[in-house]
């Protein structure tokens, strides 16, 4: 019984096997310069869901994403996170910023505040973010909220890779704000993850069709003309 008890404990401190997926993205039919003129076909979200399991993954409360507000602009202007993440909205500028999102994907509005302060937003479902500030029309950012903890951003080069990757069946999607969702679904696909390193053969993501809308601020009216900046108190705009 001791003997057995033991081969039993062994068994149970082994790792579960696990796989590093990746491969590659190219975008096509882009009007983007820096698509056209120098292949850069980073900030396309590649993701790994199982197709049986938990409905979703939540994470901890200690889990922080940072988007930084800095010379009226949101860096990075793309992030993939779980569910149940905390993405943090430090304002850098010496202007007030009002970061907000009127969009299915999480409605929030974090107010009005100050240079050298920071304001936080937990994102509870899975979905598309996009948001912009009240005050500063040109500014704006995506957050990929997923169900999952399997996923990655594509480089420059296009390449992904997910590390980690537990055995089993998985929904591969992919999500890029140049695309429209046809295109996009018309990608999504079932893998198969063994212990074994997978590469995924190369995903052609068009951008063809995409326009840019202009957005509206936070009350669903037009951005006034030239619109300005509020100054904190001493400083320079």
């Amino acid at each position: 019984m001791i003997l057995r008890w033991l081969i039993c404990s062994s068994a149970l401190a082994l790792p579960l096997l696990a796989a590093n997926v990746g491969g590659r993205v190219e975008l096509r039919d882009s009007r983007d310069p820096a698509v056209k003129n120098r292949r850069d076909f980073s900030g396309v979200v590649v993701s790994l869901k199982a197709v049986q399991g938990p409905a979703s993954v939540i994470a901890t409360s200690a889990a922080h994403a940072v988007i930084k507000q800095k010379d009226k602009t949101f860096a990075p202007h793309l992030l993939a996170i779980p569910v149940g993440s905390f993405v943090d909205f430090p304002n850098l500028d010496p202007i007030f910023h009002n970061a907000f999102s009127s969009y299915s994907g999480q409605v929030f509005d974090i107010g009005l505040y100050p240079p050298g302060s920071s304001r936080s937003v937990r994102f509870a479902r899975e979905g598309v973010v996009r948001v912009f500030c009240n005050i500063h029309s040109a500014m704006s950012a995506m957050i990929v909220v997923l169900a999952t903890p399997y996923f990655a951003v594509t480089k420059a080069d296009g390449s992904w890779e997910v590390a980690n990757v537990p055995p089993g069946e998985y929904e591969l999607r992919v999500v890029h704000e140049r695309s429209s969702d046809a295109t996009l679904q018309a990608l999504t696909r079932r893998v198969t993850v063994t212990a074994e390193p997978m590469h995924v053969p190369v995903l052609i993501v068009s951008e063809a069709g995409y326009l840019s809308i202009p957005h509206k601020n936070k009350y669903g009216h037009e951005y006034p003309p030239e619109s300005g900046s509020i100054l904190y108190p001493g400083a320079k705009n």
